[in-house]
């Protein structure tokens, strides 16, 4: 009896096995650095090995641009261009995620619990606040759901894209859960996502098992043979394939499969909400452009119906939602729902094109998304604290609210001015207002962002950059992107959807634009009140930080600008190696 090796393309798996690898070292540094330590181990091991990934990409650019690629594990993983490409985008947009997600603002604390096992609110939470506690497995956790997000996309049998899939996403369930404040809203969020995930994940195992039995096969390549010759169970094929499909546009927020979203992205920690929101759509659209593009083309006439309805339904609900919102990440929410949409143009569209469109799009749009929610990490609101009479009684109160996120003894003082507000103490008496409060959580109600402009220009400028690249502005990454997704669907025959998506793209510019005159055209004073009380909103205040996120938003302006001024290098690029493997 004899053995033989398999031979294993290992130099092509070199970017999955960096960012794998360093995450079992991360889980081996929790149980082994002292504690005083691990923060600094963690981070530099986390920045290392995307750093390291990404220059593994480009070592792999050459030789993948000459061959076409080379299938890896008996075709389990190709390793062709738009794989490198979508590599290269999950690293980079994860590496510049970890910057704002291990960021300390001047108060010295980042953006998770210090247990995330205690019950909210519990004498077991407030020790381990008090002890300085810190989540580093967090780094851990970040780098397996970036391997997973490697693999999704570069898979060539639906086993492994299922791995993948949960790879990717049990990570994320976690983190997701994991924020300092609004603790309950956090582990409301990390439920939802959770049991929808699990819903969806099962409507995709339930798709692979009829493929399966349609084609006797779990490879990409064999499916879509069988695709070709096999008649009499087209039932079981279609059935297969929406039951896929509607796995994968779970994962990019696609209506009908939308709903955990908004809640999820506004409840997560918000440096987790800028890499789920990144990263997780480039890694789900790779892999539903992969399955779409090589798996079923020949099912184009019976899936484009199913495939514009949900395109068309995406822009329309993420645009039209997004304009009655009143929390900034609910809407930067529905915002990535339409452009879910607006990439889904450009998939539906089968031609060549169409694949180089949408890896610049999630490039473009994952800068943006970054960016744009390491600037509302940033953005807190400041309470005032009543002095005199019974103001020593209520000091841990009101910690124990800044900690929960509540606004509890705290009364809104514009932008952190003198400003008075009238409050009754316990002994009747209207005690003064002390002109600098606690700094609580992110200030997420629109009303609170009234002059930003004003106080803070350059983070306002640099948030209203990454506002017009959404709107899709000229000169902006969004523009380049969503000229070239509508383009080549105009291209491949899909003209309504390119109208459509100008159509939304127009009506989506007022809720961008509203921001943006909130910020530079209102008022810092006494912002609207909610309907739900009668006391002003406690007022916003730009944290300093270590800097990390601040490196970050900077680079992801910087890519911005770049991206739409000066795309052309970058589209040649990727038009270069845009050719998926069969």
């Amino acid at each position: 009896m004899s053995f033989t090796v398999p031979d294993i393309a290992w130099a092509q798996l070199t970017p999955v096995l960096i960012v794998l690898g360093a995450a079992v070292v991360g889980v081996l540094a929790e149980a082994l650095v002292p504690r005083r330590v691990r923060r600094v181990v963690q981070l530099t091991l986390t920045l290392v090995a995307l750093a390291g990934a990404v220059v593994a990409v480009a070592a792999l650019w050459n030789g993948v641009a000459d061959t076409g690629g080379t299938d890896v594990l008996g075709g389990s993983l190709l390793v062709d261009g738009p794989t490198l490409v979508l590599w290269a985008t999950t690293a980079v947009l994860a590496l510049l995620a970890v910057l704002v997600i291990a960021d300390r603002t001047a108060t010295g604390e980042d953006a998770f619990a210090p247990q995330g096992a205690a019950v909210p609110g519990s004498g077991y939470e407030e020790a381990a606040r008090a002890a300085g506690l810190e989540q580093t497995e967090v780094y851990p956790l970040v780098l397996f759901a970036t391997g997973g997000m490697l693999i999704f996309p570069a898979t060539g049998d639906l086993l492994t894209l299922f791995v993948a899939l949960e790879v990717l996403s049990l990570p994320l369930y976690l983190l997701s859960g994991l924020s300092r404040r609004r603790r309950l809203l956090s582990q409301e969020a990390s439920m939802k996502y959770f049991l929808l995930g699990s819903f969806a994940s099962a409507l995709l195992l339930f798709g692979i098992a009829l493929l399966y039995g349609f084609s006797g096969s779990l490879r990409y390549a064999e499916i879509a043979d069988a695709v070709r010759t096999v008649s009499g169970m087209d039932g079981l094929l279609l059935a297969g394939s929406l039951l896929v499909l509607a796995g994968l546009l779970f994962k990019v927020g696609a209506v009908p499969f939308h709903s955990w979203t908004p809640d999820v992205y506004q409840g997560a920690p918000t440096p987790i909400t800028g890499f789920m929101a990144a990263c997780t759509k480039v890694a789900a659209f790779g892999a539903l452009v992969r399955v779409f593009y090589t798996v079923v083309p020949d099912l184009r006439w019976d899936l484009e119906p199913v495939m514009w309805t949900v395109a068309i339904a995406t822009m329309a609900v993420g645009t039209v939602v997004a304009l009655v919102q009143t929390d900034v990440k609910r809407v930067l929410a529905y915002s990535s729902i339409a452009h879910a949409g607006f990439v889904l143009t450009g998939v539906v569209a089968l031609v060549q094109s169409g694949i180089t469109a949408v890896l610049f799009y999630l490039l473009a749009y994952g800068a943006a998304t970054v960016g744009a929610f390491g600037i509302v990490s940033l953005v807190r609101e400041r309470g005032a604290v009543r002095s005199g009479a019974g103001a020593t009684a209520r000091v841990p109160a009101l910690a124990s609210a800044a900690s929960a996120g509540s606004t509890a003894d705290v009364v809104g003082t514009g932008a952190g001015t003198d400003t008075e507000v009238a409050a009754v103490a316990a002994d009747g008496e209207e005690p003064p207002v002390e002109a600098e409060g606690p700094i609580l959580g992110e200030a997420t109600h629109l009303s609170q962002w009234a002059g930003l402009g004003r106080t803070n220009p350059v983070l306002a400028t640099t948030f209203a950059l990454f506002l017009l690249s959404f709107a899709g502005i000229p000169l902006t990454a969004g523009f380049t992107g969503k000229f070239a997704v509508f383009s080549a669907a105009v291209e491949g025959g899909a003209w309504p959807l390119a109208v459509v998506g100008v159509v939304a793209s127009a009506a989506a510019a007022f809720f961008y634009v509203r921001i943006i005159v909130l910020m530079f055209f209102t008022s810092p004073h006494g912002g609207p009140r909610d309907d739900a009380d009668d006391e002003a909103r406690p007022g916003a205040v730009v944290v300093a930080s270590q800097g990390f996120a601040v490196v970050a938003i900077g680079a992801c302006a910087v890519l911005t600008v770049l991206l739409g001024v000066l795309p052309g290098p970058v589209l040649d690029a990727v038009a270069g190696v845009a050719q998926l493997l069969p």
